[in-house]
This record gives structure tokens, sequence and C-alpha cells, in this order.
């Protein structure tokens, strides 16, 4: 819940400027719904895409204040994130709500990037594999094999988002490996194909020793996406 249009405008003019070379690498903004027909405006024709910070778990009706995935759409998102640790813990959405938002998305053509991440509790008591495999787990239970290419995994260790602290690079491989093993389980090659990224206060100091590991193919930026030099950093790290 940060930005307005005035600040809007001058962060994504920087990041369309900074980019203008091209590169590699996928880039995404995910925008509060309200800016996102300022997203739309200004990054049409760049090679950034934008998207939700969410979406409902319904298709349309009596549902106050919630914005379907077909909303989405209208505004020219590519792109929602489902699931992230703050509607997880603010709003009291479980795993089942999780999945069901993001069949919709899919039914919708967006592309869901699904949150999962462990409290600092639940790492201290050694649950961190047990809470994110059941996590990742209950949105594989209702997809088919087929739409494990149209999604997009985010591991967020709770106890390290905005508060400074980031799992070491090995930390963050072997929560990558489970997750990527869970989506072996349902199909091999296609795990291959699925971005999983890291989604813990990664910054321009430590993006590219987290990037260097095998499993983990891009970042979920918070804070740093805030100021544009720190997210062309990382982007470049990444590309």
């Amino acid at each position: 819940m940060n930005g307005s249009l005035a600040a809007n405008k001058a962060l994504l003019a920087e990041i369309k400027a900074g980019l203008s070379d091209g590169g590699a690498c996928d880039v995404l903004v995910c925008a509060p719904a309200p800016y996102l027909l300022q997203c739309a405006e200004t990054l049409k024709g760049s090679k950034v895409v934008w998207g939700a910070q969410d979406v409902s778990a319904h298709e349309v009706g009596a549902f106050t204040g919630e914005v379907s995935s077909a909303m989405l759409m209208d505004c020219g998102c590519s792109y929602v994130i489902v699931g992230h640790s703050e509607r997880r813990a603010y709003h009291g959405e479980g795993n089942e709500m999780v999945a069901q938002k993001t069949v919709q998305a899919l039914k919708s053509g967006l592309v869901p990037v699904v949150c999962v991440g462990e409290t600092l509790e639940q790492r201290e008591n050694a649950q961190t594999e047990a809470v994110v495999s059941a996590q990742l787990q209950a949105v594989l239970d209702v997809l088919g094999v087929a739409a494990l290419k149209k999604i997009v995994v985010a591991y967020e260790p709770v106890w390290a988002i905005g508060t400074g602290k980031t799992a070491t690079p090995q930390m963050a491989q072997e929560v990558h490996a489970v997750l990527r093993r869970l989506l072996a389980a349902k199909d091999v090659v296609l795990a291959e194909c699925v971005q999983i990224l890291y989604g813990g206060s990664m910054k321009p100091e430590n993006a590219k020793e987290l990037l260097a590991m095998p499993d983990i193919d891009g970042g979920l930026i918070g804070g740093a996406a805030l100021k544009s030099a720190d997210f062309l950093a990382i982007i470049a790290a990444a590309c």
C-alpha cells in the first residue's frame, strides 16, 4: 500500500528509462488496484508488464470491495500475486482460499504468482519444509499438469520481509529445491520451466549471490522496488 499518481509517474518513468537497452529478463510491476490503469497508460509499449497485488476468488457478483480477475484483465494486467504472506496474516487467507484465487486467475488468463513462506516461529521449530510444502501442494492439488507452465511460485520467508534480515543463499536454495521437487512430482519437465522467485528482502547488495543459486529464478521485490535505482540494479543482476 504505497504510491500516488505523482510518485508512480516518476518511478515508472525511471524504470522504463533504465531498461531502454533491453535485457534478457522478465520485468513485472504489481501495483495497487487504483493505479493499474496508470500502469497500463505509462508502461504500454515498454518491456515492463504489470499486474495486481490480489484478486477475488469469485468470478462476479455481490462481493463489495473485491476485484475480479476479469476486471484485472480489463486493466491490461498479465499477472496477479496470490497468497502473499500479508494477505495470509492480516486477512486470514488459508491454503484453500489461495488455491481458489489461483484457479480464478488462470480462468481469466492471468499468470498467478503463488506465494509461500514460513514465519520465524515455524522456522525455529523446524517446520519450514512442512509449511511451504502444504501451501504449494494445496494449489497443485487443484491444478492440472498443463497449468504448471502458467504459474509462477514465490518463496517469501515471512521473517525476512521488511526486517532487513535475509536468508543466506544456501538457506533460500534449500527451500526452493523443496518447491521444485513438489512441482516435479506433477511433471519433471514442466517443473524446470516454472519460475521460482525469492521474496525475502532481496536488495542490490545480495541479489547476484541469491540469483546464482540453481533453483532461484528471480526475485519478488518489495521495498527495494520503490527506489528505481535499487530495482534496476536487481534487474541488472538477474539479466
